[in-house]
C-alpha cells in the first residue's frame, strides 16, 4: 500500500480506475438486484445455471444437516469426511484420471500445485495473459518465472530453452478475460519434448468444453489423464465453490505432502462437497445445459455481426465487447444499466491499458430472448452519444 493511501485512491478515481463493490440483493441470474433495480445480469460465471439450482441447493442443505455449517479443521487433522472424499473420486473418474485433490479456491489451487512442484533452482514457464494466481503462484515458489506471448508456441519453445531444473509450463485452458483458448495439443507435446510438467488451469473450460464438459483438455482433442496437472474450479460451471487438482495419484500424494495452500488451511466444509457431487452429476448427465449455452454464444456472435459490432475472437461462453479507453468503458456499462443490463467495465489492472472491455458471460439460465435483447442495447449503447 502507498504511504498515503487517500491519494492513491484519488488517482485512481481519475483515472476511472477506481474499484467498487456492488452489493447485490437477489439470485445471481438470470437476474440481479442492485439498488431495488432488476437487471438481466451478463456478468456471472455461472454458465450451466447449476448455482440455483433446487437439487444442488438440497444437497447443501442436506450435508449441512449431516456435517454441520463447517469442516472444523484442516484435512490432514480432523477434517477430511467421507464427502471429500466421495467427491474427490467422482471428479477424477469423470475427468479421466487417477485422483484429485480439493482446494478451497482456485487461487489456492494454482498457490499449492506451483509450489509444491517447483521451487528455488527450477523455472516456471507462463503464458503472459495467465491468470494472477498463476503468476503469483510462480513469484511465491520462488522459481524462475518465464513468460512467453499469448499464445504463441514458438516463443514458449524458446522460454523452455532457456529454463532451468524442474520446469512447470503452466497455461489458462480458457484465458478468463479474453475468452480464447490455450494451444493445448501443441503446449502438451512441447511440454513432453522438454520434459517439463504441463499445468492446465481449466477454471473456465471445465463443465462447459468438450463433447462430455471435461473442458479444454477434450476440445482440444487430447486423451482424459494425459496433461500432468489440471486444475478445475467449482464455483463457475458447477455453481458451488472450491477448486481441485487432478492428476496421478504420485501428483496427488505429493501435493498432500508439500502444497502449503492445502495443508495449512481449514478443509472445504463437507456440506458444500456434498452439493459439488450432485452439481458434478447434473453436468455429466444434462447435456442440454451445455447445448443451450453454444447456443446463446452463437446468437449473440452472429447479432453482433448484423448489428456492426466489434468483438474478440472467442468461441467460449466469455464474450469480451472491446471499448479502449477506460472512462468510455464505463459510459457504456452505465448506458446498459439504464436498458436493464448488468455489464461491469473491465479496466486496468485486469487488462492492458487501453484495452478497458464489456466482458458479457452467457449461462443456460438465459433466455434467448435475453440474449437477443442485450445485442440491442449493445448497438444502442455503443452508438456515438454527444
Amino acid at each position: 500500500m502507498k504511504k498515503n493511501p487517500g491519494v492513491e485512491l484519488e488517482r485512481l478515481q481519475a483515472r476511472g480506475l477506481r474499484r467498487r463493490r456492488v452489493t447485490r440483493e437477489a439470485r445471481a441470474l438470470p437476474t440481479i438486484e442492485v439498488a431495488g433495480r432488476q437487471l438481466v445480469n451478463f456478468a456471472a460465471n455461472d454458465y450451466l445455471g447449476l448455482a440455483c439450482e433446487p437439487r444442488v441447493a438440497a444437497a447443501l442443505a442436506a450435508g449441512a444437516r449431516r456435517w454441520g455449517a463447517g469442516a472444523g479443521a484442516a484435512h490432514l487433522l480432523s477434517g477430511h469426511t467421507r464427502a471429500h472424499a466421495e467427491f474427490e473420486e467422482s471428479l477424477a473418474d469423470f475427468l479421466g484420471c487417477e485422483a484429485a485433490l480439493l482446494f478451497s479456491t482456485g487461487y489456492m489451487a494454482n498457490l499449492g500445485a506451483i509450489g509444491a512442484l517447483a521451487g528455488r533452482g527450477d523455472s516456471v514457464v507462463e503464458d503472459k495473459l495467465n491468470h494472477a494466481s498463476l503468476i503469483d503462484a510462480a513469484v511465491l515458489s520462488r522459481a524462475r518465472l518465464l513468460r512467453y506471448a499469448h499464445a504463441d508456441t514458438a516463443a514458449a519453445a524458446r522460454r523452455l530453452e532457456q529454463a532451468t531444473g524442474d520446469v512447470v509450463l503452466a497455461t489458462d485452458g480458457v484465458f478468463s478475460m479474453d475468452g480464447d483458448l490455450a494451444p493445448l495439443a501443441d503446449l502438451n507435446a512441447l511440454a513432453a519434448r522438454h520434459e517439463a510438467i504441463l499445468m492446465v488451469d481449466d477454471a473456465h473450460g471445465f463443465g462447459v468444453l468438450g463433447a462430455h464438459g471435461r473442458g479444454s483438455l477434450e476440445h482440444c482433442g487430447l486423451a482424459p489423464g494425459s496433461v500432468p496437472v489440471h486444475v478445475v474450479t467449482l464455483g463457475k460451471a458447477l455453481g458451488v465453490f472450491g477448486a481441485a487438482v487432478a492428476g496421478s495419484r504420485d501428483l496427488i500424494d505429493t501435493l498432500v505432502q508439500r502444497a502449503r495452500s492445502w495443508i495449512y488451511t481449514t478443509a472445504l466444509p463437507p456440506a458444500l462437497a456434498a452439493a459439488l457431487g450432485v452439481s458434478l452429476h447434473l453436468a455429466r448427465e444434462e447435456g442440454w445445459r451445455r447445448e443451450r449455452v453454444r447456443g446463446h454464444i452463437a446468437r449473440f456472435r452472429e447479432g453482433c455481426t448484423r448489428a456492426g459490432l466489434g468483438l474478440m475472437a472467442s468461441d467460449t461462453p466469455i464474450q469480451p465487447v472491446p471499448i479502449g479507453s477506460s472512462e468510455h468503458a464505463l459510459a457504456v456499462a452505465a448506458r446498459l444499466g439504464e436498458r436493464g443490463f448488468y455489464v461491469p467495465a473491465i479496466r486496468p489492472p485486469t487488462v492492458p491499458e487501453g484495452g478497458a472491455r464489456l466482458r458479457i458471460t452467457l449461462s443456460a439460465a438465459h433466455e434467448a430472448s435475453q440474449v437477443d435483447d442485450l445485442v440491442a442495447a449493445l448497438a444502442e449503447s455503443l452508438a456515438p452519444h454527444d
